[in-house]
Order: structure tokens, then C-alpha cells, then sequence
């Protein structure tokens, strides 16, 4: 006895060994009321490798404008840390991010939660041995500081929450082409690094009120690589399969009336623009996958339903990866074959439509008193059936033929540029001597049309248009970017003028589109005449315009200008996209 209160003694006075880590979440100790701040992050990405070291490794893989870490858990059963390792081993990739609005927040809550529970063999077994997790909780880490209770007035839960857009007031899903944002920079390089199979967009939806909590949308489905679409269709189905069987009641679309606030007008599905990460990521050749879940449900529904939805696609990625990465890799090699192809810019959502039985409440739809305005109000004590048109025939819509050989960028616009390639990760070269006279095809606007107000720091930019043949002087030094490369449809969507998010619709070569000489119109009136005299087929055109234009006729600027342009001291730039499109490779 005498002994044992020795040793018990002796025990005492040793350190305590460190105990496990917490790895719940404030979420989960609140039960999902509330949401931690950013500090927990910190904490938890250090506290899982702690947990896991074999497992689980936490990395910085950039800083925000405030000076926050962006922090992503890889996650494996294999050891695969690196991408080098994932491909040693033939492993996909599966990346899945919260907080790209940082006030939608569900994501980051539910991810923690099924890791900890996936580690722990709780469900989900084996799926860590078939690819490599990126975990990033938070991607507008800055937004997710900006913490408030009525961030996000239209949604329940949690009681505060982040911002939607950065420090920087960018809006990160409207940033993956142009990439304006340190942190879309960051997330980049990151996917150029590892190159996932399945990026995983985390969301909560605007919207009415209705007893549907969530969509699954995923690309490719309508648009990219058409064999691929196979693949977005099983991933897009398997998931939607899989969250029905455990209560949740899923759409593939994304449930946003076809006309504001009336139900009766029904759903229309589409694709988004490359500005999207559905959009975006189909013109890698990976597949991208939405999860809105319903702003009206509140936060414990939300994150159940965002945790199920993360089980399942780890699930259907651990089944299917090999042969989707088999898919992948046929796309890219399609992809190096598709110059002089047919690409699709834009996709439209045709009139044809199905009428679907939707879960929505009885609602009624009267004048308001305070706005004026009809305004459709909803009785959630009163499920109801809703019959309405579902229109979801997507179809190309702006087709071009990509060039036969690829694009060259002039040496004037080489540095900003070749700088937006290398952030996606897109083969170019500089030229190391000058052509004189290259045959090539040039764009000129006949009319360029700016954006009245800003959006997302630029003036949007679109022109009326064509391509035609011209042989144009290249100097050295300038840029040429072939077709012919696994990413070569973002190639196109990029340096094709009229592509709803290329550099030049963002406004990245707006002086091209502003004219910078004038002559004055004295010295006008002078060339005019000058023109006239030495020119009668030309004097007999100005009259024959004046005489059946009546608008050209009554605007003296519009009559001075048309001898100024074909003056020598027109400059012939202008309105001419710098960018040229060549048949042969320099």
C-alpha cells in the first residue's frame, strides 16, 4: 500500500501527457446555431494534423490582402502530400472549398464535420484511400472576418456570419478568369499544383421560400468537352442519388424563378460564364460541382445537408475516379487537337420546357403597400405542389472556329497578358526575332459598345465584328499562345473578343476602343475639300450619303469624320483588337 501511494505520488508530479486535441467546432458545440471565426480555422487545420499526422497535413498556400493565411488540409490515407505524389500514385484529386461568399457559410462547418468523422472510420470508409482531399474551409478569408449578425439578411443561420465579397470588395466567384484577386491568384496556383478532378463549389442559394434544400449543378453537363459530359452526368447523378436516400430533396438546377418573385414562371437551367467555377472549370477539362443549399432552411439543416453531400462525392469520387481520370486525360488530348475546330463561346437555354411538380407553399401575390409593387407572399404552415415549366435544353449558342494555329499577342500587351496565362497555367512563348509582314486574321469593331457603370473594378467591354485576313507587322517579343493544348478551350474563352469573359470583355484593352487624335474642324472642312477636288467618285459618295442618310445628313461631326478617316492621319488602330489569330505557328 505504502508503495502504490508512492508511485500514485510520483505519477502525480509528472506533466500530464497532451490529451487529444478538440476537434469539434463552435458550430457543433452551439448545435449549429452559431459559426467560429477565423481563429478556429488556425486552430483546427493545426489540431487535425495533430490528430492525423500521418493523414492529415495543413498548409498555407497564400496570404490575403489583410495579411490572413489561406490554409487547405490535404488530406490521405496514402501519404500522397504532394501532388507529386498523388500522380505517382494514380490518385484523383478532389477539392472542396467554403466561404467563397463568406456569409454562405455552411460549408466550412459541414467540411470539418465529415473529416473528422471520414478520419475517424465513422462512414465514408476506404473513400481516403482512393484520391487526395483538399479541405479550404475558407476561401474569402477577409469577407469571413467581417463579421455580423444581418450579413446576410435573406438567409437563417447562423446567428453572425462573414461577407460576401474580399477585403478588397471582389466578388471570388466572379474572379476565376480575370483572377484580379490576390486570393483567386493564390487558389490558381494551387489547382495548377495539384490539378483536381472535381472542384467542389460550397454555397447558399438567394431565393423564395419553398421546401427544397438544395441543388446539385454540375459542369460539364451541357458544355465543355462533349465526351466529358458523361462524366459530369454520373458525378451530378450519383450525388443527387445519394443526399435523396437521407431525406433531402435535390434539384440539378439551380431554383431561381424565370421571372423575379413569380412561381408560376417556372425554372431555367443554363450554363454559366467562365467567370463561375462551373463555368471555369469545364475549359480545364475537370468537372466542376455546385452546392447551393436553401437560404430559407435553417443552419442545422444546412449543414446536414452540406456534410451528406461532401460524404457522397467523396464516395462517388473513390468509385469512379480511375475511369473519370482516364476521361480526363482522353479530354485533354481531344482538347491539343482542336484548332481550326468549332468552339462554343455562349450557351442559350432554348423555349422548350416540361412542366415538373415543384415543393413549394402556398402563397398569394398582391400590390405592397410599401413599395408598390406586386409582392408574392408565402405560408410555410401550407405545403403545396407547385405545377411549373422547367426549361432545360441548353444548346451552343456564339459558335467561332478556334484558330488554326493559335493567337499572337503584340509586344505592347506581352507582360500583362502573358502574366493572366501563367496564373492558369496556359503554354505560351515569346517570339525571339520580328516579323515584318505575318498573314494573319484581325479584328476590327465596327461597333464597340462600353458598359455604363462598373462591375467588379472594370468597364465592360463588347464588340460587333468579325474576323478577316490581313497581314500585320508582329514585333519581337510578342506572344504566341497555340490552340493546340490540354486547356485550350480556355484559351479561346480568353482571347476571343466577343467571349463573355475574355480579357478584352473585361475591359483589359479598353484604350484600343478610345480614340486619342482629332482634327479640328476647321482643318477638316479644308481636307474635305481637298478630298472632294482630287476626288470626284469620293465627293459623289458623300453626296449620295447625305442625300438617303437623314441622320448622316443633320450630324456635321458624323459628315467631318468621314473624310477624316480617310485621311493619312486616321489612326488605323483604332477600334483594331491588338490581338491577331494565326493558321501557322510562328
Amino acid at each position: 500500500m505504502i508503495r502504490s501511494a508512492l508511485l500514485l505520488s510520483l505519477l502525480a508530479a509528472l506533466p500530464l501527457a497532451h490529451a487529444a486535441p478538440d476537434l469539434t467546432t463552435v458550430s457543433e458545440r452551439s448545435g449549429f446555431q452559431a459559426t467560429g471565426r477565423y481563429d478556429e480555422v488556425i486552430k483546427l487545420c493545426a489540431d487535425f494534423q495533430k490528430a492525423y499526422p500521418k493523414r492529415v497535413k495543413c498548409t498555407e498556400f497564400g496570404r490575403t490582402p489583410e495579411g490572413r493565411p489561406m490554409l487547405a488540409l490535404v488530406v490521405s490515407n496514402t501519404g500522397a502530400f504532394t501532388p507529386q505524389a498523388a500522380k505517382k500514385q494514380g490518385l484523383p484529386v478532389t477539392l472542396i472549398q467554403g466561404g467563397i461568399h463568406a456569409g454562405e457559410i455552411d460549408g466550412k462547418d459541414a467540411g470539418f464535420l465529415a473529416l473528422r468523422e471520414t478520419l475517424d472510420g465513422k462512414l465514408a470508409k476506404g473513400v481516403l484511400d482512393k484520391q487526395v482531399l483538399l479541405f479550404i474551409p475558407v476561401f474569402n478569408v477577409d469577407g469571413h472576418e467581417r463579421f455580423g449578425k444581418w450579413n446576410r439578411p435573406n438567409q437563417r443561420g447562423p446567428v453572425e456570419m462573414g461577407w460576401r465579397t474580399t477585403a478588397q470588395n471582389f466578388n471570388l466567384n466572379r474572379d476565376y478568369v480575370k483572377a484580379d484577386s490576390p486570393e483567386m491568384g493564390a487558389m490558381l496556383k494551387l489547382v495548377n499544383a495539384w490539378d483536381p478532378l472535381t472542384y467542389v463549389d460550397l454555397h447558399v442559394t438567394d431565393g423564395a421560400k419553398f421546401q427544397h434544400d438544395v441543388s446539385i449543378q454540375v459542369e460539364p453537363v451541357y458544355a465543355g468537352d462533349p465526351e466529358l459530359r458523361k462524366a459530369g452526368l454520373a458525378l451530378r447523378s450519383g450525388v443527387i442519388a445519394d443526399i435523396a436516400k437521407q431525406g433531402s430533396t435535390p434539384q440539378s438546377y439551380y431554383m431561381s424563378f424565370a421571372k423575379t418573385d413569380d412561381p408560376q414562371s417556372g425554372f431555367v437551367d443554363s450554363v454559366s460564364d467562365p467567370r463561375f467555377s462551373t463555368g471555369y472549370f469545364p475549359l480545364r477539362n475537370r468537372m466542376a460541382l455546385l452546392v447551393e443549399t436553401h437560404s430559407w432552411k435553417d443552419y442545422p439543416t444546412r449543414v446536414r445537408v452540406t456534410h451528406n453531400t461532401v460524404v457522397s462525392i467523396l464516395e462517388q469520387v473513390a468509385k469512379n475516379g480511375k475511369d473519370w481520370l482516364a476521361a480526363v486525360a482522353a479530354a485533354d488530348a481531344r482538347a491539343s487537337r482542336l484548332a481550326g475546330a468549332p468552339v462554343a463561346l455562349t450557351y442559350r437555354t432554348t423555349e422548350n420546357s416540361r412542366m415538373v411538380d415543384f415543393q413549394g407553399y402556398a402563397y398569394t401575390r398582391t400590390e405592397s403597400e410599401v413599395s408598390g409593387i406586386l409582392m408574392t407572399r408565402y405560408d410555410e404552415s401550407k405545403p403545396q405542389v407547385w405545377r411549373v415549366p422547367l426549361r432545360e435544353e441548353v444548346v451552343p449558342d456564339r459558335v467561332i472556329a478556334a484558330p488554326r494555329a493559335g493567337y499572337i499577342v503584340p509586344a505592347a500587351h506581352a507582360d500583362l497578358v502573358a502574366g493572366k496565362l501563367a496564373l492558369h497555367g496556359i503554354a505560351f512563348r515569346r517570339l525571339d526575332r520580328a516579323i515584318p509582314k505575318l498573314d494573319a486574321e484581325t479584328f476590327r469593331a465596327d461597333k464597340a459598345n462600353f458598359s455604363a457603370t462598373s462591375f467588379e473594378s472594370h468597364q465592360r467591354l463588347s464588340l460587333e465584328g468579325a474576323w478577316k485576313a490581313e497581314a500585320r507587322a508582329v514585333a519581337k517579343g510578342s506572344l504566341f499562345v497555340p490552340v493546340n493544348q490540354p486547356k485550350a478551350r480556355l484559351v479561346v474563352a480568353m482571347l476571343e473578343p466577343q467571349a463573355p469573359d475574355s480579357l478584352l470583355a473585361w475591359g483589359f484593352f479598353n484604350n484600343a476602343y478610345e480614340r486619342k487624335e482629332y482634327m479640328e474642324e476647321y482643318v477638316a472642312e479644308e481636307v474635305a475639300r481637298e478630298q472632294m477636288a482630287a476626288d470626284p467618285a469620293l465627293a459623289a459618295e458623300f453626296k449620295r450619303r447625305v442625300d438617303t442618310d437623314p441622320a448622316f445628313a443633320k450630324n456635321p461631326h458624323a459628315r467631318l469624320e468621314f473624310f477624316a478617316r480617310r485621311h493619312a492621319s486616321w489612326d488605323e488602330r483604332f477600334n483594331l483588337y491588338p490581338v491577331l489569330r494565326t493558321a501557322t505557328a510562328p
